[in-house]
Order: structure tokens, then C-alpha cells, then sequence
């Protein structure tokens, strides 16, 4: 019976909320949950219950499998809001259920957060968990990567199915102890790729099992990449599912010799997709499906919207604050284009999940690599765009490429006045809706 009501209270609290124009993704499922936090166990699960977790890339890959098994004629329900702790996934669930506690779809497809992952599974275990890397990633709440390792680890069932990127020897590390199905991807040398370590944050250098240094066949970022231990057995090898012949440019790559379209020219998206290509390949999705999906784009974009603003292009980046690595990619990126470039950062809030405001996290950024001559200025917005200025001056970026703008509604104005090159934002999630509105209003003729 409390599973009944929790179940109708969960149902009745969201369309009570939607009618109120609330988002309704987390408050039904916080009530039910605390009602009883076992409510999860409960359930009666469908045959494919599919976990992609991770410090970064997490929401990209579980949209790419979405959009393979919708093609293929699954009915698939995921959190697409991007709620992905227990009272996100408790809202979901509960939601998609009849009264009597059973599934009603053919496939659950969760994104999920590291840390909430076993309250999510204590007893009714994923069939499969894809995980993208685990880096040094809000440290205020999640402390060293080791801790992040063990909460996703410690509680698996050797029945679920693991999809690792090989490319992470913080990852591979499992294969020494795990007695399941383990199924690996990776990415091969690209013309971005480094032969010697050049970033301040790395999180693995030392073999898990004899504790020796590891050496690098090369970098792609951090300490993702090819390695092997020079004592012991440990290494990365050949992925079971390896991307070749990466072309950022031209948003092309092969996976096991086969060519595979980019919906976007981000080496994050590379992983993405062959993560995405090597779960649906597990599940036995016709292959020809999974490369149609992929080739004739029916996968939209979730990350870097692009826009035209006069003769300027705007490019929006979401960099994740307290993730290093995420800043670090974006960064790249906005380097690796030609021309000259505006960069625009800056948040309102550290977290989504806490009021810390730990801003540790800034001095592992690299943000030396502005000191480059295409970058013609740098805009600063948002509540800690003092401390963001503070942390550039110590990386020694001349004050007067910085902007401050206090206010959010001149950043179309300061733009046009400031700039003449391309413009690349790198903001976190909380500022990414609102500048894209600003952007919006200004196509629409309202600047």
C-alpha cells in the first residue's frame, strides 16, 4: 500500500507542479523518496535497465543512446532534464510506472550522478553502466577521485554490464578485481593529441597494481590517453571498440574501421559517440541503424549552439565548473579555431547542488593558454567574476584584454562595441540559458 501511494503521490505532485509552470523534476520525487527510500527496490524493471555516469560527458552520451534506441523502436524513457541525482531519477521512475509499481516502457535510461548512483541501485542492479572518465571533479563535494571510484564501484553487481573508456586508467583499474562482463572504447592518436604531459591536472600517473610509474603513448587530455605499466601487466591495450582516423574538422571518425559523422567538432563528442555506438552495439541494436542515426543526423544538438550575430559567430561552450578538464577542453578548442576570438566566462553559481563556493577549482584551470594574440578580449561576467579576474591576472593575461560587465543585458551591446573576431562562451550550466535568451532577443531584432 505505501508503495501505491507514494507512487500517486509522485504522479499527482507533478501535474500539479507543470500546472503551476514548474519544472517538476525533483520536488515529487524528494517527498516520495523520504516517505520511504527503499521505494526504488520496489519496482518492477524492464529487461534493459542502462546507467551512463562519469565526471564529464555523461549527458551527451546518454542523449546519443536515446536517439540510436528510439531509432531502432524502443520506448525509452530518460531524464533529459539533465536530473540526475535520487530525487530526479525517484520523479522519473515513479512516474513512468503503473500504480502497482511496474515499468511501463521498454527501456529505463538514466543519467546518473556518481555519488547518487548506489542510492539509485541498492538491490534492483543495472543491466548495463557506461561510464565517460573520472577526473578531479567538484572537490567540495566529491574530494579525490579515488572516493568518486569507489562510490560508483563498490556496490556493482558482476551482473551489470560495464562499457569503460579504456582511455582512463583511473577506470580500467576495475578490470583487475571486477568479476562481470567488462566491454571497452577509446579513441586513437589525434593530430591534437601530445607525446609528453602538458596539463596541470592529473588525476592517474602511477599503475593501480604495482604502483609504478605509467608511461604514455600519448595524451589527449589530462591523464586520458594511451599507457601502459612498464613493470606489470596493466595497460590499456586495444578497446574492444577503438575510434580511428578522428577529423575534428571535417566531424568525421571510424569506429572498428567503420566511418561515423560527428554532430560536432569536439573531441568530447568523439567519445560520446563510439560510448554510445559500443553500448547500442552490446544490446545487439542493428549496426546499420546505429551508423544511420549518427550519419544522417538525426541526433540533435545538446551542447554548442552556434549563432550569427551581424558578421560575428557566436559559439556557446559549456564548461563545468569545478571540472578542470572540462575548462581545459573548451580552451582548446577555442585556440584550435582561426581568427580572432572574444572569450566570455563567468558563472552566478559554483554548484547547482551546494552553497560552498569553493573556488579551489579555478587554480588547476589552465588558463595561461589565453596568453595567445588571438584572443583580442576577454569578457567577465556573472557574481564571481572577480575572483575568475584574480585567477587570469596570475596567469598573466593583460588587464586590458579583460572586460568586467556588470550587467547581463549590455552583452550584446559590449559585443558589437568591443569586438570584431568570433566569440566563444565558455559558461557553466546556470549562465548557458540565459545568455542564449540574450542571443536569441538579439536575431530577433531587440538589440
Amino acid at each position: 500500500m505505501l508503495r501505491m501511494l507514494q507512487i500517486i503521490t509522485n504522479k499527482l505532485l507533478t501535474k500539479i507542479l507543470k500546472l503551476l509552470g514548474k519544472n517538476a523534476t525533483q520536488f515529487p520525487g524528494a517527498i516520495s523518496y523520504n516517505m520511504n527510500q527503499h521505494i526504488l527496490e520496489k519496482i518492477k524493471y524492464p529487461k534493459y535497465v542502462i546507467g551512463v555516469t562519469g565526471s564529464s560527458g555523461k549527458g551527451t552520451t546518454t542523449n546519443f543512446i536515446y536517439h540510436i534506441l528510439k531509432e531502432a523502436g524502443y520506448d525509452v524513457v530518460y531524464n533529459a532534464s539533465g536530473s540526475n541525482g535520487i530525487r530526479g531519477i525517484t520523479t522519473l521512475i515513479l512516474n513512468n510506472c503503473n500504480i502497482f509499481g511496474k515499468f511501463k516502457h521498454d527501456i529505463l535510461l538514466l543519467e546518473l550522478d556518481e555519488k547518487h548512483l548506489h542510492l539509485a541501485f541498492t538491490k534492483n542492479k543495472m543491466t548495463h553502466l557506461v561510464i565517460t572518465n573520472i577526473t578531479r571533479d567538484q572537490p567540495a563535494r566529491n574530494g579525490s577521485p579515488d572516493l568518486i571510484y569507489h562510490a560508483i564501484f563498490d556496490k556493482l553487481d558482476r551482473k551489470t554490464t560495464l562499457i569503460l573508456n579504456a582511455d582512463d586508467p583511473g577506470l580500467m583499474k576495475i578490470s583487475l578485481d571486477y568479476p562481470g562482463k567488462i566491454i571497452t572504447y577509446g579513441l586513437n592518436r589525434t593530430k591534437d593529441s601530445f607525446q609528453r604531459l602538458i596539463n596541470f591536472s592529473t588525476d592517474e600517473a602511477y599503475c593501480p597494481n604495482c604502483h609504478r610509474k605509467l608511461i604514455y603513448s600519448y595524451y589527449h587530455y589530462g591523464h586520458i590517453g594511451s599507457y601502459y605499466c612498464p613493470n606489470c601487466d596493466f595497460k590499456r591495450g586495444r578497446p574492444t571498440y577503438l575510434g580511428t582516423d578522428i577529423d575534428l574538422k571535417n566531424k568525421t571518425m571510424k569506429i572498428n574501421g567503420t566511418e561515423i559523422l560527428l554532430n560536432k567538432d569536439f573531441l568530447f563528442t568523439a567519445y560520446a559517440t563510439i560510448a554510445a555506438f559500443a553500448l547500442c552495439d552490446t544490446l545487439k541494436i542493428d549496426q546499420e541503424i546505429i551508423i544511420s542515426t549518427f550519419n544522417n543526423e538525426k541526433i540533435p544538438t545538446k551542447r554548442g549552439h552556434d549563432f550569427l550575430l551581424g558578421n560575428q559567430k557566436i559559439t556557446m561552450l559549456e564548461s563545468k565548473n569545478e571540472n578542470a578538464l572540462s575548462y581545459y577542453q573548451s580552451l582548446r578548442y577555442i585556440l584550435n579555431q582561426e581568427g580572432k576570438k572574444c572569450v566570455i566566462m563567468g558563472f552566478d553559481n559554483v554548484s547547482r547542488r551546494y552553497k560552498f563556493n569553493d573556488l579551489s577549482w579555478l587554480w588547476d584551470v589552465e588558463f595561461e593558454l589565453l596568453n595567445n594574440e588571438d584572443i583580442e578580449k576577454i569578457i567577465l561576467i556573472g557574481r564571481f567574476k572577480w575572483d575568475v579576474r584574480v585567477r587570469l591576472s596570475y596567469a598573466k593575461i593583460k588587464s586590458d584584454k579583460i572586460y568586467m560587465l556588470d550587467d547581463l543585458n549590455d552583452i550584446v551591446p559590449t559585443i558589437k562595441k568591443e569586438t570584431t573576431g568570433n566569440i566563444y562562451t565558455m559558461v557553466c550550466f546556470d549562465m548557458t540559458e540565459i545568455l542564449l535568451n540574450k542571443f536569441k532577443e538579439a536575431q530577433n531584432g531587440n538589440h
